[in-house]
């Protein structure tokens, strides 16, 4: 029954949020704002965002926050590439992922498994596997490639010793904010000339192959040798 409800409560507030995007826009586009929404301009706001010094820091903890609150970490991984390009991009948000893993582990900790009903089944799954998880089953769940929010819950719930919970998740996050922070400098600030954006666009679409690639390899690999247990899906996956 709750997990019904959960799917409904999910699609309800998919709907919602898609509502609220259609008159996002529309009111932007029926608005002054409309004539500030060029690729000049926004090349003009990327390079006063690169150069306020504190930038970085109200970036880092705007994420950390953000990752309690369970909001995607892609938007701001992608956003760190735009800003910041891959290199740098990479470092602000690998450090806002670390503290907002911190920060949703201890909350976690103190609140408790209440927090991982809103994630259903799957919620439920990664903390039973995590009771016995030390830093290798974190790891091998992170490259598996579960909701960020989800493990970092799970892991404070289930009192996972932090020191592997915090090296593990290093580890794992590494690849895929590499890969998304590379492809979003690459696509945004790339230059314009075809022989070059297209390159750049090849290699981004290469490394998003390996990408997906590395849950599946990790998840076979993990599964013969019997280091995980199979994990639920999301609520309402099964329909999709």
């Amino acid at each position: 029954m709750e997990i019904v409800e959960g799917t409904r409560r999910l699609q309800t507030g998919r709907i919602i949020a898609a509502i609220l995007f259609v008159g996002v826009v529309a009111a932007l586009y029926l608005s002054p704002a409309r004539n500030y929404m060029t690729l000049e301009h926004a090349r003009s706001v990327l390079d006063d965002l690169r150069g306020i010094w504190y930038g970085p820091l109200l970036f880092v903890i705007t994420y950390a926050v953000a990752c309690v609150f369970a909001v995607p970490a892609s938007i701001f991984v992608l956003s760190a590439g735009i800003i910041w390009g891959w290199k740098l991009g990479v470092v602000y948000a690998v450090i806002g992922s670390l503290f907002g893993a911190a920060a949703s582990f201890y909350v976690a900790r103190y609140i408790g498994g209440g927090l991982l009903r809103r994630f259903g089944r799957m919620g439920v799954s990664a903390e039973k596997q995590l009771e016995k998880a030390g830093f290798r089953g974190m790891l091998i769940l992170r490259l598996i490639g579960l909701p960020f929010p989800v493990l970092n819950f799970a892991a404070g719930v289930a009192r996972m010793r932090f020191s592997d919970f915090i090296l593990a998740t290093f580890i794992g996050i590494i690849p895929s904010q590499f890969v998304i922070a590379y492809s979003a400098d690459s696509i945004a600030n790339g230059t314009l000339s075809s022989g070059d954006a297209m390159i750049r666009v090849f290699i981004a679409a290469g490394l998003m192959g390996v990408l997906v690639m590395i849950p599946y390899v990790v998840r076979r690999f993990a599964s013969r040798k019997g280091l995980i247990e199979p994990v639920a899906p999301p609520p309402g996956s099964e329909s999709s």
